[in-house]
């Protein structure tokens, strides 16, 4: 209400007149003398009821004329429980669960608090306060029950006051899950922000800002599978010394090379009786040609994989494969500066909630690490605010869920500024406030404090990053659980899955070779052209998935999983790696020293 403005006068003319304006009408005796009831009951003017009820009456579709039964079923479905709302959030501005909004204002206040105490004399027979150092870290402000950093961790939007109690019963609290290397520093202690990781590549190769999607064409994609075709198959050609490809569809009793790509048969299965290759105009008949592999002793393969074939096709209706060309990664990229030292990098996947709860507990504890360990440089994959958590599916969080992930974003800048780290965010499709589109453009966050925005870096997914020459590939969509589901193999040997997935991904070139991808993904390919593809080899590929956590060297690149920091109800795992770079001009070796997965 504005400043001078009369209140809202509550009567039965008032209301009727408002419900008048809409059609509604009050038949009965005592409708007037419910309707000013109502009013004064649950604090609404006449206007506000009027547009309550029309809201009800519409989604009821009970007509327009209110029944003394209508009322009492307005009252019981909408306003009461508009009344227990504003009755919870009034009492958690005076000490208990906190909206976003109370959160915001205890936000401001703790910084004007933190103020006054900058230029404040210190009370006669006050201690001094204790030094800050690494190992003993000295807190801002010790976090008392009006501290905001205290509220949101752990319950701050939670509509359960509880936190998990699988999650807090947890054990095994920072053992070490999964090692690689030898590091010669067992504290796993950065210097931290000693190196800026900054965007591979040109500017124009990247992606950095969001675009409209939900165009595209049958006739784009095709144009993008082709032009993707062409590429690797001139690569199969040069790295294998092949003659020019000739079509699959027709008959030959001599052997032939083709080249396309493997696809599903009608029904969209693909096993060992329905592999089909298909093959663009150029390089064949553009129709699908069904695959014999009974003479190919191992293989592997999954849909919209790019393959070079050797064959015969006496019948012009199904080829006997007889060779598979395997195919090659991109060149790692050669730095030209002098070695450099040593980095700690820290890299965590959401969701940084468990599923019985909305409190934010396990980031709280990643904090905690980063505080502790002063990583030069945190990767931190998405979701923040996930889709798939049951109280964000019911929209039972306090407050909007851009809201909400603001918050989460200040609690994590703010938690870790003392350290200097560097922060990087990676979005996820399961991130429910951020555009639903792979590629996924950077988060948005304007109002970043001007003294953060040199060490805080919002990428798109996927993405390739350099830090300090040292080239990560990273992408939160999980590639290994959506290509694993598709691929099929057969080995004589022992064979690692994992590793047969990451070989595809490297030797495809591109941070989603699966076609059709997956239901859970929504692909724009003008953009996927453009930026989800290597532009070299990277030194280390962090794929985030549901799978089991590991560290691999693969073709040379180390590929890293993660985890996830929370597994249902209980706690997940993180990663932390040594890097550095080596001279330039030396034989090559992988800068990555050392790596583990340790649980949270």
């Amino acid at each position: 209400m504005a400043a001078g403005a009369e209140p809202e006068v509550v009567s039965a003319e008032a209301v009727l007149r408002e419900l008048r304006l809409f059609e509604l009408r009050c038949e009965d005796r005592e409708g007037p003398d419910r309707l000013v009831e109502l009013c004064l009951t649950h604090g609404l003017g006449p206007v506000a009821l009027a547009n309550e009820l029309l809201a009800f009456v519409t989604s009821k579709d009970i007509g327009t004329d209110l029944s003394s039964d209508n009322l009492d079923a307005f009252e019981h479905e909408i306003l009461a429980k508009r009344s227990s709302r504003v009755s919870r959030k009034r009492d958690n501005r005076s000490g208990g669960l906190h909206d976003v909004h109370s959160l915001q204002e205890l936000l401001d206040e703790e910084e004007e608090d933190e103020l006054l105490d900058a230029y404040a004399a210190p009370a006669k027979g006050s201690q001094k306060r204790g030094n800050s150092t690494p190992e003993t870290p000295r807190p801002k402000r010790s976090l008392s029950s009006r501290s905001p950093y205290a509220l949101f961790s752990p319950n701050s939007f939670s509509p359960s006051r509880t936190p998990s109690r699988k999650y807090a019963a947890r054990g095994s609290r920072g053992e070490v899950v999964v090692s690689f290397g030898v590091s010669h520093d067992p504290s796993w202690s950065g210097r931290g922000g000693r190196c800026i990781p900054k965007l591979f590549g040109l500017p124009e190769a990247n992606l950095t800002k969001s675009y409209k999607f939900m165009f595209q064409k049958a006739f784009d994609i095709r144009e993008v599978l082709s032009y993707r075709i062409e590429t690797l198959g001139e690569a199969l050609r040069s790295h294998h010394g092949l003659e020019d490809f000739t079509s699959a569809s027709l008959p030959a009793q001599e052997p032939v090379t083709v080249l396309g790509q493997i696809s599903c048969d009608s029904n969209g299965k693909l096993n060992a009786n329905s592999v089909v290759l298909e093959c663009d105009q150029e390089h064949g008949s553009g129709g699908p040609v069904p695959l014999d592999l009974s003479e190919l002793k191992e293989y592997s393969f999954f849909p919209g994989q790019v393959v070079a074939l050797e064959g015969t096709n006496s019948t012009g209706r199904r080829m006997l494969v007889s060779r598979l060309y395997e195919g090659v990664p991109l060149p790692f990229h050669t730095p030209t500066e002098p070695a450099s030292e040593q980095h700690l990098v820290l890299v965590a996947c959401g969701p940084f909630t468990t599923s019985d709860s909305s409190a934010y507990e396990p980031l709280t504890d990643l904090i905690a690490v980063i505080a502790r360990h002063r990583p030069d440089v945190c990767i931190l994959f998405g979701p923040f605010v996930d889709a798939k958590h049951e109280e964000v599916e019911n929209c039972q969080l306090l407050g909007s869920f851009a809201e909400v992930f603001k918050l989460c974003l200040k609690m994590i800048i703010e938690g870790t500024r003392s350290t200097g780290s560097h922060l990087v965010f990676v979005p996820s499709l399961r991130d429910v406030h951020h555009d639903f589109v792979y590629p996924q453009p950077p988060f948005l966050c304007p109002e970043l404090p001007k003294d953060d925005k040199p060490r805080v870096h919002f990428v798109s997914d996927p993405c390739t990053l350099d830090i300090d020459g040292v080239v990560f590939g990273l992408t939160s969509t999980d590639l290994l659980l959506h290509m694993g589901a598709e691929e099929i193999s057969s080995s004589s040997g022992v064979s690692d899955r994992f590793t047969r997935i990451l070989t595809h991904i490297l030797t495809q070139r591109s941070y989603y070779p699966l076609f059709p991808p997956s239901e859970e993904l929504n692909v724009d390919y003008e953009s996927f052209d453009s930026y989800a593809a290597f532009p070299v080899t990277p030194d280390i590929l962090v794929t985030p998935s549901e799978l089991r956590y590991f560290v691999k060297d693969v073709l040379g690149c180390i590929c890293i999983n993660p985890g996830r920091l929370t597994k249902g109800q209980v706690g997940g795992t993180y990663a932390r790696l040594y890097v550095r770079r080596k001279d330039a001009g030396t034989d090559r070796k992988s800068p990555c020293i050392a790596a583990q997965v340790v649980k949270i």
